[in-house]
């Protein structure tokens, strides 16, 4: 049996060499199933992703996932793309073990933890308003910081550093005065040990309330506990703000933020995955 994508629309392009297209997924010319593909608006044009691909419930386990998969790797192939990404719930065991039997490497993973009561800081550290003379070397540093997670995760620099401007641009367009952000010094004892960033956001449904952008302790600060605060102060102030619901995104290989994560009640939401096109 032959396994193919038959496309069921004409292909659309958007500025900057975007495109996207959706198809069927046929077995000797039967509908199985469908994929949409598209360009990463991310990254432009040279990133590839499998936006949906699913198979109809009675042509499941043989295999036409896996066909599918590498039929649109190959049309991405065919549009100039040299990576792939690809988001999986983190429920959907079937997608995860399908992405790593092809080869899908995790770049970062979304969590989120639903909030209760307001915790408190330990004794000696308290959370104050970043100032307007801290602000401006403080994003600098979060947006190159930002930037070189990507880079050390596959991203080119080019397309790390675009991302990094375009996502600063969209997410701080008033600067320390923007709508809903939280930014934040941490201190233990009177001393500047790690700076937050932590933001409201307009949730759709399933979404966190609020989201946690940026975490970073002073190198020299590091392993005291500082983090475990940081996040803490997080947790206080969107609960002050109304949110319920904190999520956080962290990349792969930083394990001691994971496990950080974890040991405070955050749970796996989606995994973000890529791949090289060669």
């Amino acid at each position: 049996m032959t396994t193919t994508l038959r496309p069921t629309a004409p292909e659309q392009l958007g500025p900057g060499g975007a495109r996207s297209r959706s198809y069927e997924v046929c077995v000797n010319s039967r509908p199985v199933g469908a994929v949409e593909l598209s360009t990463d608006h991310r990254f432009g044009p040279a990133a590839g992703r499998i936006v949906r691909l699913a198979i109809d419930e009675r042509d499941r386990r043989r295999g036409r996932g896996t066909v599918a998969a590498l039929a649109a790797e190959e049309v991405l192939r065919g549009w100039g793309c040299t990576r792939i990404e690809v988001s999986v719930d983190a429920g959907a065991e079937v997608g995860l073990g399908l992405a790593g039997a092809l080869g899908y490497a995790e770049r970062s993973r979304n969590m989120a933890k639903t909030l209760t009561a307001a915790p408190r800081l330990p004794e000696g550290t308290e959370g104050r308003r970043m100032t307007g003379a801290e602000y401006p070397g403080w994003r600098a540093e979060s947006r190159a910081a930002y930037a070189q997670d990507w880079i050390d995760r596959g991203v080119p620099a080019d397309q790390a550093h675009a991302k990094a401007e375009a996502d600063d641009r969209a997410l701080l367009p008033g600067g320390a005065d923007t709508e809903g952000a939280v930014l934040r010094v941490l201190t233990h004892r009177g001393t500047a040990v790690g700076t937050l960033w932590v933001a409201l956001r307009s949730a759709g449904p399933g979404e966190p309330d609020a989201y946690v952008y940026d975490v970073e302790v002073v190198p020299e600060h590091r392993g005291r506990g500082h983090g475990r605060s940081l996040m803490l102060l997080a947790e206080a102030e969107v609960l002050a703000l109304g949110a319920r619901t904190l999520g956080l995104n962290v990349f792969a290989g930083n394990v001691p933020a994971l496990r950080l994560y974890e040991s405070l009640g955050y749970a796996p939401t989606a995994y973000h995955l890529y791949k090289p096109l060669l």
